[in-house]
């Protein structure tokens, strides 16, 4: 079976032409000509059959000729809340394997132990929607700019919220058991996790987000990474969220 070849085109079924980036692809790598078939995919669930209609040096005509809307792989939305590393590569390796497996958005914090201050999601970007047309997901996560943890944990979320830590004089219960009766939701539920930095969350702020509507957990026994405890999180909520009609 003849490989599909799929480009990220934002806003595809209004557009004609390849962003600058995909079309560098399509014209160089692929040496796409006019005639060929390819697919599109705009971020929000949908994906067309297209056909190139012009290829120039730098620009890459399209006429689509089916709209192919999808269904979500999992019910609910699935997003990740955490204080970022201080290796970039380790939270680039996450957004790309989260994305594989599939969740809606991910936020960073910015903690009282937290060892990168700033953030810019330039690269992020692209390395997700890289993953999206690789694991030929639907829907783009969306990325979020840092905010502080007090700010983050005071905004407004709808459906269940957990913060995962380590304190044992605070009880915690296991993430993946709570959860678990999600299984049998037909609309599935709104999740989002809280992930420390390397140092963890400070009591204060695992305090101030129980105060705040937020459930203790335990990932597991284990002593994670910050970014493998945000991959277990991610992972967990897709085997409870899973839509198996799909």
């Amino acid at each position: 079976m003849k490989e599909m070849r799929f480009f990220y085109v934002p806003d595809a079924v209004n557009l004609t032409e390849l962003p600058m980036d995909e079309a560098m692809h399509a014209l160089r790598v692929l040496r796409l000509k006019s005639g060929d078939e390819m697919f599109l995919m705009d971020g929000e669930g949908n994906f067309y059959n297209a056909v190139v209609t012009i290829a120039a040096t730098k620009r890459c005509m399209y006429e689509i000729k089916e709209k192919i809307p999808q269904v979500k792989g999992w019910r609910g939305n699935i997003h990740i809340a955490m204080a970022p590393t201080k290796m970039m590569d380790r939270i680039e390796w996450l957004c790309e394997k989260a994305t594989e497996i599939g969740f809606d958005e991910i936020s960073f914090l910015n903690c009282k132990f937290s060892e990168r201050k700033v953030m810019r999601t330039v690269r992020l970007e692209k390395i997700i929607v890289s993953a999206v047309k690789q694991s030929h997901k639907p829907w783009k996560p969306k990325i979020n700019t840092m905010v502080s943890f007090k700010d983050f944990i005071k905004t407004p979320i709808k459906g269940r919220k957990f913060i995962a830590h380590c304190y044992e004089e605070i009880e915690r219960k296991d993430f993946y058991k709570l959860i678990s009766p999600l299984a049998q939701s037909e609309e599935g539920e709104n999740i989002t996790v809280l992930i420390g930095p390397e140092g963890d969350f400070s009591l204060d702020e695992v305090n101030m987000a129980i105060e705040n509507g937020y459930e203790s957990i335990t990932l597991g026994s284990s002593r994670l990474r910050t970014e493998t405890a945000a991959l277990s999180a991610t992972m967990m909520s897709q085997l409870v969220l899973r839509n198996d009609t799909v």
